[in-house]
């Protein structure tokens, strides 16, 4: 979300949730968080791509997809194969980018949830050093596309991911100029398909081109109880003085596909109720996620920062705050 007034840097203390060097023949040393509290640290989660894939495949029964959502990906889509170099028609370029998205959030075949937060990846470097509270949470994959700050998330916030509008813009192009490239290249078109969908382990073992020839015999059932936001509210907030664009995300009111909001779900927690904005300082944008005593049962305000383009499997700050304002409810310290 955009920030509308740049505020003053952060006087708050910080705790570093990193990934530990190698010294000597010894194992990773933890970065230390407050008093020299481990913080934990790590990259991939080795089961979590397993994960994906055995879930990848839908049941079958009619696609729905949310009815803004879906407008959102057939415009981008129609501007992706205008432009493209190779031949492809609008249908064909919107169902190659529907296509992942099922098998990543949705194998009901209900409609993905442009809220939906990633609940395979329980590294410790994702979690409160503090451990405040089980749901203060930075869960890396986000949205319909589960863009992950690993790759294509990568400059994304949970904001601007979640918003399924501003992300079917990205991801329509990608994976559209990926497509073609396999093309122009002698690839076949389902070659092609397979080289567009490789971002998406979920895609791995076929489960996106049963998708793509689905949606080719039968269409997509357009759901208008799933709107641009999946349930998230946009807000504006204040913070140390500023003004900023946020999105609130609950996942109690997530729209569309919500077994991910099933505590059973995965190993990662479900993230409690926040906030999420970009901060800038000293030139640097960071994604911030913020999160309420009062949503999270906390005893203080706590945040979570990551620069944007680094891995939040690497780096996190986290931070004690009581500075967020939600003006537009009066929630918060206002």
């Amino acid at each position: 979300m955009a920030r509308r007034q740049r505020g003053p840097g952060r006087t708050s203390a910080v705790l570093l949730a990193s990934i530990g060097l190698v010294v000597g023949l010894g194992g990773p040393a933890l970065a230390a968080g407050g008093d020299g509290v481990p913080s934990g640290g790590g990259g991939d989660n080795p089961s979590a791509d397993q994960l994906r894939r055995e879930r990848a495949w839908v049941r079958l029964g009619d696609l729905k997809f949310g009815a803004e959502p879906y407008e959102a990906v057939q415009s981008a889509a129609a501007d992706a194969a205008g432009k493209a170099d190779c031949e492809i028609s609008t249908t064909a370029a919107t169902n190659l980018v529907l296509s992942p998205t099922w098998p990543e959030v949705a194998g009901s075949g209900d409609s993905p949830s442009p809220m939906t937060l990633s609940r395979y990846d329980d590294q410790t470097s994702l979690a409160d050093p503090e451990q405040r509270d089980d749901g203060l949470f930075f869960n890396p994959g986000v949205g319909i596309w589960q863009l992950d700050s690993a790759g294509l998330g990568a400059n994304e916030t949970a904001a601007t991911a979640i918003d399924s509008v501003g992300a079917a813009g990205k991801m329509a192009p990608y994976i559209v100029g990926k497509y073609c490239s396999a093309r122009n290249g002698g690839a076949t078109a389902a070659e092609a398909r397979a080289a567009a969908w490789k971002d998406w382990h979920a895609c791995d073992e076929g489960a996106c081109e049963s998708i793509y020839q689905r949606l080719e015999a039968d269409g997509v059932v357009k759901d208008s109880t799933v709107d641009r936001y999946g349930g998230a509210e946009m807000r504006t907030c204040t913070y140390e003085g500023a003004e900023y664009d946020c999105l609130y995300v609950d996942p109690s009111k997530a729209q569309g596909e919500d077994a991910w909001t099933s505590p059973d779900f995965g190993p990662a927690p479900v993230p409690d109720p926040f906030y999420v904005f970009t901060y800038s300082e000293s030139g640097t944008d960071y994604e911030v996620r913020y999160w309420l005593k009062s949503d999270s049962g906390a005893d203080t305000d706590v945040s979570a920062s990551r620069e944007l383009g680094v891995n939040a499997r690497t780096k996190l700050t986290w931070a004690a705050e009581s500075g967020l304002c939600d003006t537009t409810t009066g929630a918060g310290t206002c």
